[in-house]
């Protein structure tokens, strides 16, 4: 049976008080993942020196991102099953359980099987966050919370470089995994107990392990690559392009099970929709767009404006801001029109003609009005956010929820890892027709180039034209999104989580 042609009740009417109180653990769990994606990166040196070991502390990110991005889709399968407070508890232990082993490591070697181990966990947290608040309230009103998810990681992209930095020079580098404790005990303990009342859509299904681990493969495979390509071993070469061939491999046999398995670990009827399709597709280049921008600006400012390093993460507060307000913004205007796409179209439409000005102008700017074209940007990209998560879940059934979110926040960081590489092989090009710099890494790059006095603003227009043009095709699928009236309230549910 198609997941999208038979119309799904809406959830149980949750009284004010439990809806706040799972509103708040979700919130902290999200934080959780979306803190620990930040928060290492400044802490790396310290950590690097600490263990003897300078030459593998990228690993300590790519572990995470690995194992975080590939078991997101299989939380969303799982929570189908089993439920979201099953599912959701179990994600903040497995992530807890990685922190303390992380903050315990001796080796390099030991935190970075850790860090995997803490990914697993902190894949589902995002994605679970987004469902269970699927489930709690109709898609009406949960658009008007969408905009406190992007305050979360408005919050942790500013907060967590800042705070990585400062308890791993003033105290310990551990303590960026010690404060995930009591961060996920009051997550779990807020949740444990109010998620017991979530509607719970009883449907039997199961989980083609096959296809799981063919997705798993599939992504750790592409994810590898494009983390070593052009750092660890050049993109050309015999290692880097056997990768990639494995994981084309891997895509192929992972489709032909899709369409072959009698339950496929994603519901093809799901994967046809117009809106999932489309939506899924507007958030791949949306949000990598977004973080390939957070990534690369503090190198802009420092190296392009002469910033410190401190004072580059303050530069990016602006078009966080502006995130959070444009998602805010989109989530409550969704709430309360039938044309709710209408506004994110004018915001993308907005945002790439300023990232194109940005493009023309980069080196000829100075902070005040980089900073509100900055700012202008990320009010055109947060407006999309909300719209497509909430979109999707209002198009499929319930007990399609979680596989159909769970996918769309995969492809979200799918994209990301994808477009940060795009960006990155943009810039290196830029850099190496400005200033012929030797290293491999985009620091070292910029490090010789800047040494040499030679202006990299030229090498960062690029970047800047590759985050326009992701966003004008983030703008293309999105017009494409059909705009299917947003459900309210329905029957209740048969059962409730247990």
């Amino acid at each position: 049976m198609d997941a999208t042609a038979t119309p799904s009740p809406g959830p149980v009417k949750l009284d004010d008080a439990t809806i706040r109180t799972i509103v708040i653990g979700v919130l902290l769990a999200m934080l959780l993942a979306a803190l620990d994606q930040t928060i290492v990166a400044t802490a790396l040196p310290t950590i690097g020196r600490d263990l003897g070991d300078l030459q593998n502390i990228a690993w300590v990110v790519t572990a995470y991102l690995l194992s975080s991005t590939a078991v997101t889709p299989l939380y969303g399968k799982v929570s189908d099953i089993y439920g979201r407070r099953t599912t959701l508890l179990t994600a903040i232990t497995i992530f807890m359980i990685g922190s303390v082993a992380c903050a315990l490591a001796p080796t390099m070697l030991t935190l970075i099987i850790a860090r995997f181990l803490q990914g697993l966990g902190g894949g589902g947290l995002i994605s679970l966050a987004h469902t269970i608040i699927g489930d709690a309230m109709s898609p009406k009103e949960r658009a008007r919370y969408m905009g406190y998810f992007g305050a979360v990681f408005a919050l942790s992209s500013v907060a967590g470089p800042v705070l990585g930095g400062v308890l791993s020079q003033l105290w310990h580098w551990s303590l960026i995994f010690w404060i995930n404790i009591p961060l996920g005990a009051m997550a779990f303990a807020m949740t444990a107990s109010a998620l017991r009342k979530l509607p719970r859509y009883e449907r039997p299904h199961k989980i083609d392990v096959i296809g799981a681990l063919l997705l798993v493969a599939a992504a750790v495979l592409l994810l590898l690559a494009l983390s070593w390509g052009g750092v660890t071993y050049a993109w050309s070469s015999g290692t880097i392009l056997g990768i990639f061939g494995a994981s084309a491999v891997a895509w192929v046999l992972f489709v032909a099970r899709l369409l072959t398995a009698p339950e496929p670990f994603l519901p093809l009827g799901v994967l046809r929709d117009r809106v999932v399709a489309f939506a899924t597709l507007a958030g791949f280049f949306g949000i990598g767009t977004m973080v390939s921008l957070s990534i690369y600006l503090p190198l802009f400012f420092q190296s392009v404006l002469h910033l410190s390093a401190g004072a580059s993460g303050v530069a990016l507060i602006p078009m966080s801001i502006g995130t959070v307000i444009g998602a805010q913004t989109s989530g409550r205007v969704m709430a309360r029109v039938a044309s709710y796409k209408r506004l994110p179209i004018a915001g993308l439409i907005i945002s790439a003609l300023t990232t194109a000005a940005l493009a023309l102008f980069a080196d000829r700017l100075s902070l005040v009005p980089l900073e509100i074209l900055l700012a202008i940007i990320g009010l055109g990209l947060g407006s999309l956010f909300p719209v497509t998560i909430v979109a999707v879940q209002s198009a499929v059934a319930p007990h399609h929820m979680g596989s159909a979110t769970a996918t769309v926040n995969f492809m979200r960081a799918l994209g990301s890892a994808i477009l940060v590489a795009a960006f990155g092989a943009v810039f290196l090009a830029g850099v190496d027709r400005l200033a012929s710099a030797g290293g491999t890494s985009v620091e070292e790059k910029v490090a010789k180039a800047t040494e040499a006095g030679i202006s990299l603003g030229g090498a960062f227009s690029g970047v800047f034209a590759a985050a326009a043009v992701g966003i004008v095709i983030a703008l293309i699928f999105f017009t494409l999104m059909e705009e299917r009236p947003i459900r309210g309230h329905g029957p209740a549910p048969t059962s409730v989580e247990h």
